[in-house]
């Protein structure tokens, strides 16, 4: 059976997942001796048991229990052994303030496993037959729903981008109200062959996967006042261990910080949805 994990290309490479663990080859997901509770290929819980919760549509989302616990449990004590970089004190002009540790690295392998093998893809490119994901003028044809599709992720979506980031926030750290940017970048295909090419593309929603709870820690989201509503309440995302966050981020972001841990630790691994440019 193959586990969920991160590659082995990068646990054995001592550039990469490897650096600072005493066990190069060590798969982390083989923490777990349980075969019952293991973590195959195939998705993890399959995406009819869960769902995209609109926090606010069109921007914002969540998949609650998108990683079960016991995963997240070894992801975090796995990730510990990297070696992670404090950001620095004071942020660049027009930065916001960010004080947590973080690790980087580009991984296609990880990227797709995350978004095949996984609910994630499914829930993103199949389920627009529900209701609530209906275009509100139209009668939910395959061709609309895929429109609908298309505008909400800002094209057809092809993956999550390789550059996975990892984020720990220890009590009193916090990242200061700020935007997402988009970022051009070029895909590459996974598995890759002598014939594929790479493919042109851009980021278009921020993916968040919590891996622990904390107190405080909270991603607060500040929505823009209109004449219909000029003091729109914000939208607080506490962490769950195992929920996902998406939301939309370049010239649609919304201003949003992640508000400071005050006990415990908040682990939270990222990438970003990608389409064609």
């Amino acid at each position: 059976m193959e586990y969920f994990c991160f590659s082995s290309s990068a646990l054995k490479d001592p550039g990469l997942f490897s650096r600072g663990n005493k066990n190069p080859s060590h798969n982390p997901a083989q923490n777990n001796p349980n075969p019952q509770t293991g973590h195959p290929s195939a998705p993890l819980l399959p995406a009819a048991d869960l769902s995209l919760e609109p926090l606010l549509p069109d921007q914002i989302y969540l998949i609650r229990n998108f990683l079960p616990g016991s995963l997240c449990k070894t992801y975090a004590s796995f990730l510990a052994s990297l070696p992670l970089t404090t950001t620095p004190g004071k942020p660049k002009k027009d930065e916001a303030l960010r004080v947590n540790d973080r690790f980087q690295i580009d991984d296609a392998r990880f990227a797709e496993m995350l978004w095949s093998q996984t609910s994630l893809k499914e829930l993103v490119t199949e389920r627009f037959d529900e209701a609530e994901y209906e275009s509100e003028d139209g009668d939910g044809s395959p061709t609309q729903v895929a429109e609908r599709a298309r505008r909400l992720w800002g094209g057809d979506p092809l993956g999550l981008n390789a550059n996975i980031r990892i984020y720990r926030y220890t009590a009193g750290q916090f990242f200061g109200q700020h935007y997402d940017d988009s970022n051009n970048i070029t895909f590459p295909p996974y598995p890759s062959t002598a014939t594929s090419r790479a493919t042109p593309a851009r980021t278009t929603w921020t993916l968040l996967i919590y891996l622990t709870s904390c107190t405080g820690g909270e991603t607060v989201f500040y929505p823009e006042a209109t004449r219909a509503n000029r003091n729109p309440e914000s939208i607080v995302v506490a962490p769950e261990v195992g929920m996902a966050l998406l939301h939309r981020h370049g010239d649609h972001c919304m201003l949003h910080e992640g508000m400071e841990v005050t006990d415990g630790e908040k682990w939270v691994l990222r990438s970003d949805l990608v389409v064609p440019r």
